[in-house]
């Protein structure tokens, strides 16, 4: 996993006043849980740019006022209408301590149905793993080589060492669709 560092401040007054006067200050509430303590926190929200607005995963190393804690972005909340960031979730990362995180999936090969004119239409986009900070990858990758018209990967054929996949067994991950045009011509 990638490594971002994020700089915060805590927060002497917690509730709805404190949370909105830091939003028109800039900074965005958050909490760190998971660890010994829960603490609450307050960010710039310029320092979510690389840690949000991207599909890739990463570990975040807390600055909570010279205090160094590793920790994963684990939800956030945004503004209905104008799309501000309205609270940060993180979670702490402990030692021995296995942790849940949607990780992007990456298609890779070329299927000899996209060849033959069928179209590659990916479903899943991320899947959830389980496991140790340390184990967890970038990003899964999904093999679609060998794959023809109609013919389709499932969640079962994803491997990585040292995590579980979370997911349905049974879900496609991607699969080469059969364009209108070939249709008749398979079927006959």
């Amino acid at each position: 996993m990638r490594k971002i560092e994020v700089v915060g401040f805590k927060r002497e007054t917690l509730g709805t006043k404190s949370a909105k006067d830091l939003r028109n200050a800039s900074l965005v509430p958050c909490v760190l849980y998971g660890g010994q303590d829960v603490v609450h926190f307050a960010v710039p929200m310029i320092l979510f740019r690389e840690l949000i607005y991207t599909p890739e995963v990463a570990e975040v190393e807390l600055n909570i006022e010279g205090e160094i804690r590793r920790a994963i972005l684990q939800d956030s909340q945004f503004h209905p209408v104008n799309e501000t960031i309205l609270n940060v979730d993180f979670l702490e990362i402990v030692d021995g301590k296995a942790i849940k995180i949607d990780v992007p999936v990456k298609i890779v090969g070329n299927a000899p149905g996209v060849q033959k004119g069928g179209k590659m239409v990916q479903k899943l986009r991320k899947v959830t793993l389980k496991g140790l900070a340390e184990n967890i990858p970038d990003f899964v990758e999904a093999d679609i080589t060998g794959l023809d018209l109609g013919q389709t990967i499932k969640v079962s054929k994803l491997k990585v060492e040292g995590v579980s996949i979370l997911n349905n067994p049974t879900n496609p991950v991607a699969t080469i669709d059969i364009p209108r045009a070939l249709r008749g011509k398979i079927n006959s």
